[in-house]
């Protein structure tokens, strides 16, 4: 659809793109991104014709950009610059209908019917339809943008080129601005060329990217491809972590500060536990990174308060998440920054190791009740029931836990776990086989992320080797625990 070979300009003597070549296909969203003063808004404008080329070619359908007829141009080709000024006061349908200039002929150009549907189904389009009236000087610069993204839309073009369509944009309209124009690429074949500031919604909406810096191409590809922490670091020589979305299978990039609001440390310490009949609780003066399988901050998050709620085995529930909810709301704990865990488990029972040392400080809480235990290999003979956790652990960690550490972690714990319940030669009742666990137990790291480095978690390693240890003895002291109280009297 479109080649560009040898690109080269800029202004006066000097060039800002400098001897560029790739290509475009046709239906593609493609996505230029790199930093201030890369060349992005001069490859833009070399691409449109706007600035002359110094060397080299950009072909649109194998015929030369400057071979078009002005008029025909402006039907293959819509550009929508990150600047736009108006020197007369039209309002917004009139602006838009400018757009059509390509369709109308005669001396005095008025618009046709077909002008008119267009300009109605892109004012309806880009949300524009309750403002058309407006003159543009009463438009924020938001609304204007969306005002000149229309003028380029109803020239009905093979290809689009934005420089920073999303400018000006609050969060709503960017995101429908961008979900159309993806759609009018897979739908309509519509092939946009488009300048992102934004990593993230680039990595979102894009086929694939081309990083310039300095004018040059740095990298050109599929987002996944482009989107490397040490080349985005190198190119932006700032902090950048990459990881997966957790939705899409596009790359997301966080810009990491190289400065810490609070200071403070966390402290890990059993200082930290309140426990009474009907809870236990956790608060850290910070908020620490967790991976858990709680009821209420499941997965990965942020917390400070950490709950283990206990109830009575006839327990049900169809919302355990807004039944504690409601819970922190009653006890004035923040929502947000909150994780909660239910047990049946009698939390008396509860036991607890400390570790500090190399570094590192190291609390593990589990409460545990046996009413429920299962063998994990025979599941499938168990009716499915939504019934409170059993074995609730708690991991804390002042350190700073790589991701494969977090679940790492996970599974360490959990074969400690499981080699208590061997120990301490826990049945599963139907099936008189050796449990693994019981069928609703929950588990949860936390950790402060300062201080000393943990990459690994595995049972060998100096952390795993601390969590097995220490999930081991508390988990079977815990078991003990529920045992004898559950001797006949």
């Amino acid at each position: 659809m479109i080649q560009v070979t040898n690109m080269t300009g800029g202004y006066e003597t000097k060039p800002i793109v400098d001897h560029v070549d790739f290509q475009v296909n046709r239906g593609e969203f493609f996505g230029v991104v790199g930093p201030n003063g890369s060349g992005k808004t001069t490859l833009f404008k070399l691409m449109s014709g706007i600035l002359p080329l110094w060397e080299g070619e950009v072909v649109i359908d194998r015929k030369p950009l400057g071979h078009y007829p002005r008029k025909q141009l402006a039907r293959k080709v819509a550009t929508l610059p990150q600047v736009q000024q108006s020197f007369f006061s039209y309002n917004v349908y009139e602006t838009v209908m400018m757009g059509r200039y390509a369709y109308q002929s005669g001396f005095f150009k008025q618009p046709t019917e077909r002008d008119k549907e267009v300009v109605e189904h892109v004012l309806k389009q880009t949300g524009l339809t309750e403002m058309m009236s407006l003159p543009l000087n009463h438009l924020s610069g938001g609304e204007r943008q969306r005002v000149y993204l229309a003028q380029a839309l109803v020239q009905e073009p093979d290809v689009l080129l934005l420089d920073e369509p999303t400018n000006h944009l609050d969060f709503s309209y960017q995101k429908q601005l961008l979900d159309e124009l993806k759609q009018l690429s897979l739908t309509s074949h519509l092939t946009v060329v488009s300048i992102f500031h934004d990593l993230n919604i680039a990595s979102l909406y894009c086929d694939r990217l081309l990083l310039i810096d300095q004018g040059q191409i740095t990298q050109i590809g599929k987002p996944e491809e482009v989107m490397q922490k040490p080349l985005l670091e190198r190119v932006y020589h700032s902090s950048i972590d990459v990881h997966a979305n957790p939705t899409l299978s596009s790359p997301q990039m966080n810009l990491l500060p190289d400065y810490f609001l609070d200071k403070t440390r966390a402290a890990i310490t059993p200082a930290l536990v309140e426990a009474t009949e009907e809870k236990i609780v956790v608060r850290t003066p910070q908020l620490l990174k967790t991976f858990s399988s709680a009821v209420k901050g499941g997965g990965f998050g942020w917390y400070r308060n950490f709950i283990n709620y206990h109830v009575d085995k006839s327990f049900n529930c169809e919302s355990p998440s807004q039944f504690m909810i409601e819970k922190c709301q009653q006890w004035e704990l923040t929502e947000h920054d909150t994780l909660a865990m239910i047990t049946a488990a009698h939390l008396s029972d509860y036991s607890e190791r400390f570790f500090l040392g190399d570094g590192v400080s190291i609390l593990i809480l589990v409460t545990a009740g046996l009413g429920n235990a299962v063998d994990v290999v025979h599941g499938d003979k168990r009716v499915e029931a939504d019934q409170p956790g059993t074995v609730n652990t708690w991991v804390f960690i002042d350190g700073h836990l790589s991701e494969q550490a977090f679940i790492q972690g996970i599974v360490t714990a959990t074969e400690a776990k499981t080699k208590a319940f061997s120990t301490c030669g826990i049945k599963d009742s139907l099936t008189n086989t050796e449990a693994t666990g019981t069928s609703t137990d929950s588990i949860m790291i936390a950790s402060t992320q300062t201080e000393r480095q943990l990459e690994y978690a595995g049972p060998i390693t100096f952390l795993g080797s601390k969590i097995g240890q220490m999930i081991y003895e508390a988990t079977k002291e815990a078991i003990e625990r529920y045992l004898e109280r559950m001797k006949p009297q």
